[in-house]
């Protein structure tokens, strides 16, 4: 009796039955939490930009970053576009959250203190990253409406939270609310181009006294005081 006659063995007919119940895993799909996976993905993705730059952030280093196969980046982004947009999306993300958290008591100066924590500090990654996305904006149209629509929402917001604070007497009036976000927002974009460059500019002492400065810049101002009449002047009238 020949190997292909030969009865299947009852192991062989169990493995048969399965395969043919269960369907195909798709090729690159990741096992475990989907939000979790791709969260790490943005990170890696988020290091690789700092690293290396836009234009050496190919989805094959993303995959060698957060230590899985280049088909494990795909199965979460389409290409490289997708990946970066995705990543540009997340740092909008971080900024909302301290926004959010800072609209109902109005803390300027913890704002941009978390601000600047947030995308500087010990690890400027997300700051090198965002720089580069930048740079290449102009570049890439999908990718600067993006930043723009981005950007927009952002003022929106923080336009909103700054005229609350100027109706509670903790900003100045004497100049609107957009244009403070906008400058607000300019000053600490500089801060962070120059931390990770100039690091010894940045000490935790001369970071609080910048803050102290910016939150005197925008705060209202102080009445001038009554000038005092001399007693000479005085017994004169």
């Amino acid at each position: 009796m020949s190997d292909s006659q030969l009865p299947a063995s009852p192991t062989s007919n169990r493995k048969a039955r399965k395969s043919e119940s269960e369907p195909a895993a798709r090729r690159g799909r990741p096992v475990g939490d989907h939000n979790a996976k791709r969260a790490e993905l943005l990170n890696a993705a988020l290091r690789v930009i700092a690293q290396e730059g836009y234009a050496g952030a190919s989805m094959r280093k993303v995959a060698q970053q957060a230590g899985c196969t280049t088909g494990a980046v795909t199965y979460y982004f389409a290409n490289k576009e997708e990946m970066i947009t995705a990543v540009a999306q997340s740092l909008f993300d971080e900024i909302d959250t301290l926004l959010e958290i800072n609209q109902e008591r109005i803390d300027i100066k913890g704002l941009v203190g978390q601000w600047l924590d947030s995308m500087g500090g010990d690890e400027p990654n997300g700051w090198l990253a965002w720089l580069q996305l930048l740079a290449h904006a102009r570049h890439e149209p999908a990718f600067a409406s993006v930043i723009k629509q981005r950007y927009a929402r952002f003022r929106q917001v923080f336009t909103a939270v700054l005229e609350k604070g100027q109706s509670q007497g903790l900003i100045r009036t004497d100049i609107a609310a957009d244009l403070l976000a906008d400058q607000v927002s300019a000053i600490s974009d500089g801060w962070m181009m120059l931390m990770p460059i100039e690091p010894e500019r940045f000490s935790a002492e001369r970071g609080q006294a910048l803050l102290d400065a910016l939150i005197t810049m925008i705060a209202p101002p102080k009445p001038a005081p009554a000038r005092k009449v001399s007693a000479t002047k005085a017994s004169a009238k």
